[in-house]
């Protein structure tokens, strides 16, 4: 997987060559078979929701700039995928999801594989997390319409926060949205293909 689909294409951080080469992916597909859960595509893990295809985490996780020292915001807690990537990258990892099954299920599985520095939340994603902002990175692993005002007001100086925007179901664009002091510059990447974004209201 790590060779084939992610490598092959350009993702050159060491970090997350090495975790995503030993991450079990298939823990977190369950009734997917081995070749599905390694496969060069996304998965449904219940609930409407998706579990992104190799390349794309990687692609994420690349942009994050991780050193080691971050305190990173995940929106979109999922099966714990992209959650266990990132404990591995960064110093702490507060997770939010809306669905109290999917962030359930990710909590189990993830302090069964020995993850510590994972704070967890079933809350509406779109408004962050304020009450431990500022985070050094933030990831969105759903779509939004716009960037939430929220999230950017939660990104630390010299932060990064990297989202799929978009109105269309059908197609999205990544952007990498850094910001310095009271500005932020806003990058695009490539076209992607994300879950929408929900909100509780």
């Amino acid at each position: 997987m790590v060779r084939t689909q992610i490598q092959a294409r350009g993702i050159q951080d060491e970090g997350v060559l090495e975790v995503m080469s030993r991450i079990p992916r298939h823990r977190f597909v369950s009734g997917a078979s081995t070749y599905e859960a390694y496969g060069d595509f996304p998965l449904a893990i219940g609930r409407g929701q998706t579990i992104s295809q190799p390349y794309m985490v990687a692609l994420m996780s690349e942009e994050m700039r991780l050193k080691g020292t971050e305190r990173v915001l995940e929106i979109g807690t999922g099966s714990g995928y992209q959650t266990a990537i990132l404990a591995e990258l960064a110093a702490e990892v507060y997770t939010v999801e809306l669905i109290p099954e999917l962030v359930e299920g990710a909590r189990r599985l993830l302090d069964e594989l020995g993850y510590t520095n994972i704070s967890y939340r079933c809350a509406d994603g779109s408004v962050g997390w304020p009450e431990h902002s500022p985070y050094d990175r933030i990831l969105v692993a759903a779509a939004a319409a716009k960037v939430p005002p929220p999230l950017t007001s939660q990104l630390a100086d010299n932060g990064i926060l990297v989202i799929p925007v978009g109105d269309s179901r059908h197609y999205q664009t990544l952007l990498i949205v850094r910001r310095e002091g009271s500005r932020f510059d806003t990058r695009e990447s490539i076209g992607c293909r994300f879950v929408p974004l929900v909100r509780r209201d």
